[in-house]
């Protein structure tokens, strides 16, 4: 855990987070490694991007799971650098209290947790996300935002994956924003955990 201290003259405004001597830190140096996390005990399901495209959305995302007590997995490809100063922005000051754990590939998290269920959130499913009983070991797995990668139907229907669900939308509409999607499923997991751990 990092402490917060004066920022040196030299640190720019958007380095947000600093250890105890003003240096900035980034996600990066606060970073837990996949062991570790699959040992972790947590409140929450896990939370899974697969391979994200917009810095905005996983530095909102790492700011979930700092007041959320969740554990983010980002699987790479990433559509940016870690050091991107929209994550840095978006994420404000709970780079060092969020656990973020990056894969080099999707296997890499199927091996890591290899007890935990995987629940993917897709608009292709007929299962409304309120009809899951959620543990505190389920991954719940979000794909690339829209755009012009086309979607990764090998990740979120592939044979590691135990249940599909979808938020309700208007129809018409094409989706919500990709953290907003996250913060819907994990306050309605941690709601059904009783938000163990919250006040």
């Amino acid at each position: 855990m990092y402490e917060y201290g004066y920022r040196k003259s030299t640190v720019r405004t958007d380095e947000l987070v600093t250890d105890a001597h003003g240096n900035p830190i980034s996600v990066v140096d606060a970073m837990l490694k996949a062991e570790d996390a699959a040992k972790s005990t947590t409140i929450t399901p896990h939370l899974c991007y697969y391979s994200p495209r917009i810095p905005g959305n996983t530095g909102s995302a790492i700011r979930l799971c700092a007041v959320t007590g969740t554990i983010l997995h980002l699987v790479e490809p990433l559509g940016f650098n870690l050091h991107d100063t929209k994550l840095r922005r978006a994420g404000l000051d709970y780079h060092d209290m969020a656990h973020v754990v990056l894969h080099p590939n999707f296997q890499s998290l199927v091996d890591s947790m290899p007890g935990s269920r995987i629940i993917a959130f897709t608009a292709n499913a007929t299962k409304l996300y309120t009809e899951v009983q959620y543990r505190p070991t389920d991954i719940l797995l979000f794909g690339p935002e829209p755009g012009d990668i086309p979607d990764p139907m090998d990740i979120m229907g592939g044979p590691h994956v135990a249940e599909q669900v979808r938020l309700p939308m208007r129809p018409s509409l094409r989706s919500l924003n990709l953290t907003n999607c996250a913060s819907i499923a994990i306050y309605e997991a941690w709601r059904q955990l009783d938000f163990s751990g919250g006040n």
